[in-house]
């Protein structure tokens, strides 16, 4: 009789804990409904304990008012992060504890919250990067993937952030999760004007493209390629392992990304960048002559080894092939704006010798001859600036970079070229 009346005693606590936990998600259900948020957040954390045992219906009812808690208190931005994540993970628990029942009373509306969770975290993670809260923004970006792994680029661009800000442990870590799923990033963009927006909207599919297009909403379509993001992943692997003193394990990454994509051009030249860092000049070398050999008209490529070579000290090969790009693409903006800065970075050795110079005879002959020398170093980037400032009319630095050379040349174009940079300083600030 004694163990009996045990068991019915353990029953009867069973019972009424069931029941109490029932009354809990009922009252945080009615506090939420009511407005009080943070009431229904510290009911819910009071019933947390006795969860696990309750049955997967219950739960479902559990996860779904504690995820519209944390998501309101996110939509009030109230530690909008914070909550935001709180909120996802209690919308994956719904579904998980659904899926498990066979029953999916919550999930429909979980998923659609999971959706503009993901949504929220990337936009907030945006603004982030924008108020220099770089770190935030990371993780944030890496809570949206965690969310829905499919959509892997929000996995490369947390990595990406974590880099600009300078966590490279983080970063570290996340791209060599990239390096086990082989991510590439390769793809198309399917893109086109708003008429009423005036901004370039990006669409999933050429179809939906051009379906807005028909609709007339939409004009100037566009499609771009987007170039495989591999070559950058193993080469800031590299990088970061190279600062950690493991160029070995920095040079394996490389080499054995490499073999597991032979055809991947940017790989050789993310190579070639890591035995240019680890002032290796000669494999260097090598490898440039085989990424020029494999794409000898790749302007992308070739830019990039122009950026390479001035990273090197090597002016000559850089200025070959910035002019090489402009040969296959005139419209290459970048290559006149980098040629233009190359060209420029010899002044200050100008500068700081003119300013050594005294007052004899001989120092203002030396004087006369170095004002000359930059004279004809200004007047040699005005062709690239200018081109670059004709297809690209809303960059500023170019703008006043070609202002500064006006002004020290004394040419006639400086006036009106003045007038339109403080327009376009005026309209900055607004």
């Amino acid at each position: 009789m004694k163990s009996k009346y045990v068991t019915l005693v353990s029953a009867l606590l069973i019972s009424v804990a069931t029941f109490a936990q029932k009354d809990q998600i009922k009252a945080a259900e009615k506090a939420l409904k009511g407005g009080n948020t943070q009431e229904a957040i510290t009911i819910l954390q009071g019933a947390e304990s006795l969860i696990s045992n309750a049955p997967d219906a219950e739960k479902a009812q559990y996860y779904f008012i504690k995820g519209n808690a944390y998501l309101d208190l996110a939509n009030k931005k109230m530690e909008e992060g914070k909550n935001l994540s709180l909120a996802a993970k209690s919308y994956q628990d719904l579904l998980a504890a659904e899926k498990a029942s066979g029953k999916s009373k919550y999930s429909t509306q979980a998923t659609a919250s999971i959706i503009e969770i993901k949504g929220k975290l990337i936009n907030s993670a945006i603004a982030d990067t924008k108020a220099d809260k770089t770190i935030e923004g990371a993780g944030k970006l890496y809570d949206a993937y965690m969310l829905d792994k499919k959509d892997t680029i929000n996995l490369y661009y947390a990595a990406s952030t974590y880099v600009n800000g300078k966590d490279y442990i983080t970063a570290l870590k996340l791209y060599e999760e990239l390096k086990t799923l082989n991510y590439s990033g390769k793809g198309t963009s399917y893109l086109a004007t708003s008429k009423l927006t005036g901004q370039e909207d990006l669409y999933n599919t050429a179809k939906e493209r051009d379906l807005a297009i028909k609709l007339g909403t939409h004009e100037k379509p566009k499609t771009e390629v987007i170039p495989s993001k591999r070559g950058e992943i193993y080469k800031n692997i590299a990088l970061i392992l190279v600062d950690q003193g493991k160029k070995d394990e920095a040079k394996k990454a490389i080499s054995d990304a490499r073999k597991a994509n032979p055809e991947d051009v940017s790989l050789t030249l993310a190579e070639a960048n890591l035995y240019l860092e680890t002032k290796d000049f000669e494999t260097y070398k090598k490898l440039v002559a085989e990424v020029l050999e494999k794409s000898p008209n790749d302007v992308n490529l070739i830019f990039n080894l122009g950026v390479l070579s001035a990273n090197a000290k090597n002016a000559v090969e850089a200025e070959k092939y910035y002019k090489r790009v402009m040969e296959i693409d005139p419209n290459y903006v970048n290559a006149y704006i980098n040629l233009a800065a190359l060209k420029l970075e010899d002044e200050k050795v100008i500068i700081d010798e003119m300013n050594k110079l005294g007052n004899s005879e001989k120092d203002m002959k030396r004087y006369a001859v170095l004002k000359t020398k930059r004279e004809n170093l200004f007047k040699s980037t005005i062709p690239y600036l200018q081109k670059a400032h004709e297809l690209d009319p809303t960059n500023i630095d170019v703008a006043k970079t070609l202002l500064n050379v006006y002004s020290a040349l004394e040419m006639p174009e400086y006036k009106a070229l003045k007038v339109k940079v403080k327009e376009m300083e005026a309209a900055t600030k607004k």
